[in-house]
C-alpha cells in the first residue's frame, strides 16, 4: 500500500533526482504565474487553486503530465501539437527540455479565464 502524500514537497521527493529537478522547475513556473495559488494535493497530484483548481501536474517514468483543462488546450492547440496530448492533458517527455514558456502561457490563460466569472443574476435583477 502506497503512503498518502500530503504536500507537494513530499510528492516531488518520491521521484529520482533528475525527475525532482524537472518537477521543481515546473512548480516554480506555475507559482510565478499564480503566486496567490494554494498548493494542494488533489487526485493524488500537485494542484494549484485560486477559488477552484486551476492546473495540476504529475510525474511519470518517461514524461510529466500537465493538466490545465480542455479549454486551455483548445486555446493552445497549435503549440501542443508536438506533444502527446488528450482533451485536458499534455505530456512533456523528460528526455527533452521542458517547454516552460508554454507552461507559463497556459497557466496565465487558465488563471485569467477563471477570474472572468459570468454573473448569475438576470439583467432585470441588477
Amino acid at each position: 500500500m502506497q503512503q498518502k502524500i500530503f504536500s507537494v514537497d513530499e510528492y516531488i521527493a518520491q521521484f529520482p533526482t533528475e525527475m525532482q529537478n524537472l518537477l521543481r522547475l515546473l512548480r516554480a513556473t506555475i507559482i510565478l504565474e499564480i503566486p496567490d495559488a494554494v498548493e494542494v494535493i488533489s487526485y493524488g497530484i500537485p494542484t494549484y487553486r485560486v477559488d477552484v483548481n486551476l492546473v495540476h501536474f504529475a510525474g511519470y517514468k518517461k514524461h510529466i503530465g500537465f493538466y490545465p483543462g480542455p479549454n486551455a488546450l483548445i486555446k493552445f492547440k497549435s503549440k501542443i501539437l508536438a506533444f502527446k496530448h488528450s482533451k485536458g492533458a499534455v505530456q512533456f517527455p523528460i528526455n527533452k527540455e521542458l517547454p516552460l514558456k508554454l507552461v507559463s502561457e497556459i497557466t496565465k490563460y487558465v488563471l485569467i479565464q477563471n477570474q472572468i466569472k459570468p454573473s448569475k443574476k438576470q439583467p432585470n435583477e441588477i
